[in-house]
């Protein structure tokens, strides 16, 4: 027979390393010999879901929190896995007991397991936004970030919740630490110049849409406003009393569009 502690040495080490292809064989080889080690149980719950094999990666975390019901990593992972099936209901269960029994911190966590749940958060609060619930989707995001701060594409997003709300200065702080994070944000910098351009502080806003410029020449967005900051500075300089550019309704403005992605 096989030993057995070799063989899991053997399987940890190449599915740390991130050969999932060799320490599948070698955790399904230790799960013949003994199928009752939660960590193997979860390790190949993991391999699965990574490679995008969701219902086998179902079987292996339920299996591994059988074992060991306090099993905080895997009952997150089927949590996760639960919300990929569309099982909603079952995945809250799990995530609301996984809690219960975890004695530590969020921030504690795996990063895999971090970032799913913080998208997890994060698609629940886009479905209180659609349906004009802005104060529970500002929650959602806030958990999100909590899990995930580093997620700039999700704080740009919570900062488009604020504008939605109305608060536009909460926007902004969100929309600068992003950029504190990433200058070269397009989303991040077109919502920056939106926001001066909507408080009429045109030289600002020109700043933010000419470093779009020049990060992407082709982002429509952007051009559009320049020239909208053009045809303003021209009434001013020809001393054309008229009323302000108006404002656009840059809630037109998709910040998703292949055009305003980051280069």
């Amino acid at each position: 027979m096989e030993d057995l502690r070799k063989l899991v040495a053997q399987g940890r080490e190449a599915y740390t390393n991130g050969d999932y292809e060799t320490a599948e064989k070698l955790l399904l080889r230790v799960v013949e010999i003994r199928d009752n080690m939660a960590d193997v149980q979860n390790m190949l719950g993991v391999i699965y879901s990574q490679t995008g094999r969701v219902e086998e990666a179902k079987k292996y975390f339920e299996r591994a929190i059988i074992i060991n019901p306090g099993y905080t990593d895997a009952a997150l992972n089927l949590s996760v896995t639960y919300n990929e099936l569309g099982k909603y209901d079952e995945a809250r269960k799990v995530y609301t007991r996984a809690m219960l029994h975890s004695r530590s911190q969020p921030q504690e966590l795996d990063p895999f397991i971090r970032g799913k749940l913080a998208n997890m958060h994060a698609d629940l609060g886009e479905v209180y936004r659609e349906l004009g619930m802005f104060p529970e989707a500002v929650h959602e995001y806030q958990r999100s970030l909590e899990l995930a701060g580093s997620f700039i594409d999700l704080r740009t997003r919570l900062a488009e919740i604020f504008k939605d709300m109305g608060e536009p200065e909460k926007a902004k702080l969100e929309l600068l630490s992003v950029l504190d994070q990433n200058p070269s944000y397009v989303p991040a910098l077109i919502a920056m110049g939106v926001f001066h351009f909507s408080q009429q502080e045109f030289e600002e806003a020109s700043e933010y849409f000419n470093k779009v410029k020049e990060l992407n020449p082709d982002n429509r967005s952007s051009s559009l406003y320049l020239k909208m900051l053009a045809l303003q500075k021209e009434k001013e300089e020809g001393g054309i009393t008229t009323e302000p550019v108006p404002r656009i309704l840059d809630d037109n403005l998709n910040l998703d569009d292949d055009d305003d992605n980051p280069l």
